[in-house]
């Protein structure tokens, strides 16, 4: 439908649509920066979507039961900027969208979820929003199934372009959508045929809908232009028993001079083109001027779905006392009061019968004793349950034909999974887990990054953490992942060195709310080395002395995971020849770092020789052993310099040097 056919047959939506077109040649215009050709193409669907479709209230953007929109192509950002003003969001005023891209605005480059409440993920990255949707979606499922269709029952809507179809991890999230028949996700394909470098056909000839078609979704194709066959399109998407993808084919940057073009998909700042667009739409106003009726009539809109929040919070209130309570504890995230007694209940069990288990069966034991009393946690695994340790007894499986089950089987979809776990973060309600191999946070890392970006706090649970994992050899061996994971910011990096600093990352990982956790777990079995329970978290100050010198203090052993029993054995060696030697077990760096001087020149006085054992790079352990009142000349590492090898664990600790020998032997050294 072209340009003057839409402004004939359909002056009111014309105009409407034509408030996000403006506002976006503007706003990109006067910061001589971002992406004009998306929001120009999409408005149509996006203006049917908002006045027709979704369920919203823009005076309480945080409602629980809204519907959720997800901008995935987040280059497009001003197409939610423009939305978001137009209803009347109080956060994302004229001022903001006058200030596009600068900074200190709510109105970044591409959306970010922590500026504006009515943001629902952080996009820009392509190929995240439209997975973050699969979990918003499992999350509505899995909510419904738990308190009733009178409490949850909304839809959650994605807009993505090619450039979010191209990318692997789509694939892994659609797969995962129409098997689980996710039937509350509708994505709006912005099916453009253009991409930065030109056509999309100069690098892809997928059939996309064929492809979703083979993926298990209801697939429905029309002119992107055309308000009628978008509102039937969605209609008809929310009757399906599958998610839906809407085909919606569109000009990129309509009615500019570069419509259909690449340039079309950046910055149109030219004066003399955008005169002439806005002739062309039939716009005669200022800049940055929505005339009073167009934005009454756009706030009306926002205002459509005040009387559905407020049937929903009768609804709410007519909920017993106790199960209010339980809601607004999920909704809110924090930890149920029984969590920390049966943590410590573990922890005095540990400490009693001190076991030798594999840091990752040791999370199952914590796991076993959590999931009963936190009924919003949802695991899974990426195809590696078994080897996890994700699944407790109590869960059930989260399926197409159970949505009372708390596992997701993501099958080999590590990147995919992350990325769904931030979507249930995000969704609220719930608390995601997931677990795969540690060496693996490779194919998850860009949704890992997000999560910490974002502020939530979905946890990963990483297995199989060093050579210890022996024999599968150095393709599946970590060695710079530590670093890598400690080097990421807002990410708190567990590796506990037994059962009972395993459950203390647990409580910590759950109770927190603003950052993502990374639980980085042995394969192989570790010594219960905290013989002696404590009531307090030991593991929340990141580092602790785990046991002092027996005579005159003249070295500290600094150590993490499966090497502080060996920090301990040397330790031993140590003391039988006099040297007398504090042994620093450091669970989390970052926790240790967040303490207070005192604190940190209480474990880390100076004078002693330190000497740190990891098995991983020396990357990031320079701060504790040259900083914190040490000297380079009194310092050593004890860790890994290249990749792994194939072998049994124990063979592979004495090859690569690792042993109690080598530590005391690196300490006399020193001395």
């Amino acid at each position: 439908m072209d340009i003057d056919a839409l402004r004939k047959d359909h002056p009111d939506h014309w105009m409407k649509a034509a408030c996000i077109r403006t506002l976006t040649l503007d706003a990109v215009a006067a910061a001589n920066s971002g992406h004009s050709g998306a929001p120009m193409g999409m408005a149509d669907v996006a203006t049917v979507l908002f006045e027709k479709h979704l369920k919203f209230d823009a005076s309480a953007p945080n409602w629980p039961d809204r519907d959720r929109f997800i901008l995935s192509a987040g280059h497009g950002s001003m197409l939610v900027y423009s939305l978001l003003y137009l209803t009347g969001d109080a956060q994302i005023t004229l001022d903001q969208i006058k200030n596009f891209r600068q900074l200190g605005a709510r109105t970044a480059g591409h959306p970010e979820n922590f500026l504006a409440d009515a943001i629902e993920t952080t996009t820009g990255p392509l190929g995240q929003g439209i997975s973050n949707s699969v979990g918003f979606a499992i999350a509505e499922e899995a909510q419904r199934a738990a308190w009733g269709k009178r409490v949850v029952d909304h839809m959650t809507y994605v807009m993505a372009g090619d450039g979010c179809l191209m990318e692997g991890v789509s694939q892994e999230a659609i797969a995962l959508a129409g098997h689980l028949k996710l039937s509350h996700l509708v994505v709006m394909w912005d099916n453009n045929g253009i991409t930065i470098d030109g056509k999309v056909s100069l690098s892809d000839s997928t059939d996309q809908c064929a492809r979703f078609a083979a993926s298990g979704w209801n697939v429905l194709q029309i002119d992107g232009h055309d308000p009628v066959a978008i509102d039937e399109a969605l209609t008809k998407a929310k009757a399906s028993d599958k998610p839906t993808m809407i085909a919606c084919k569109t000009h990129i940057a309509l009615g500019h001079a570069a419509q259909d073009t690449s340039k079309g998909h950046g910055a149109l700042t030219d004066a003399d083109q955008k005169a002439a667009t806005k002739e062309a739409y039939g716009w005669n106003h200022p800049d940055f001027t929505i005339p009073a009726p167009l934005k009454e009539a756009w706030e009306a809109i926002g205002a459509r779905g005040a009387q559905d929040r407020k049937d929903w919070e009768t609804r709410l209130a007519a909920l017993s006392d106790r199960k209010r309570e339980e809601w607004e504890r999920q909704q809110s995230g924090a930890v149920p009061k029984k969590l920390s007694a049966v943590i410590r209940a573990l922890k005095k069990q540990i400490s009693d019968e001190a076991p030798k288990v594999a840091t990752r069966k040791a999370s199952e034991m914590a796991l076993e004793v959590i999931n009963p009393v936190m009924g919003e946690t949802i695991g899974g695994s990426a195809d590696l349950t078994g080897s996890n340790n994700t699944k407790t007894g109590d869960l059930g499986v989260f399926s197409a034909e159970d949505r009372a089950g708390r596992y997701i089987y993501y099958g080999i979809r590590e990147h995919g999974m992350a990325a769904a776990m931030n979507g249930m973060a995000l969704h609220g309600g719930v608390k995601p887990y997931g677990g795969t191999f540690m060496c693996f946070t490779d194919y998850a890392r860009p949704a890992m990054r997000l999560s910490a970006l974002m502020k939530i706090a979905p946890v990963y649970v990483m297995t199989h953490d060093s050579i210890g994992l022996g024999e599968d050899g150095p393709t599946h061996q970590p060695v710079e992942h530590l670093a890598m994971l400690r080097a990421t910011p807002n990410t708190h990096v567990f590796r506990p060195a037994d059962a009972v600093e395993t459950a203390e990352a647990w409580e910590l990982a759950l109770s927190t709310t603003s950052a993502p956790s990374v639980l980085c777990l042995s394969r192989q079995g570790l010594p219960t080395v905290r013989t002696e329970h404590k009531v307090k978290n030991l593991t929340a100050q990141g580092a602790y002395v785990l046991a002092d010198a027996e005579g005159k203090r003249q070295a500290i052993l600094l150590a993490t995971g499966s090497e502080v029993a060996i920090a301990m054995e040397a330790k031993a060696l140590l003391e039988a020849e006099g040297i007398g030697t504090r042994v620093v077990s450091m669970p989390s760096m970052d926790l240790f770092a967040a303490q207070d001087e005192k604190y940190r020149k209480r474990v880390l006085p100076a004078g002693a020789v330190r000497v740190a054992v990891e098995a991983g790079v020396r990357q990031g352990w320079d701060q504790w052993l040259l900083g914190e009142r040490g000297r380079e000349a009194k310092a050593g590492f004890i860790g890994m310099s290249s990749f792994g090898a194939s072998a049994p664990a124990g063979e592979l600790y004495e090859h690569f040097g690792i042993t109690a020998e080598a530590v005391a032997e690196k300490v006399k050294s020193l001395l």
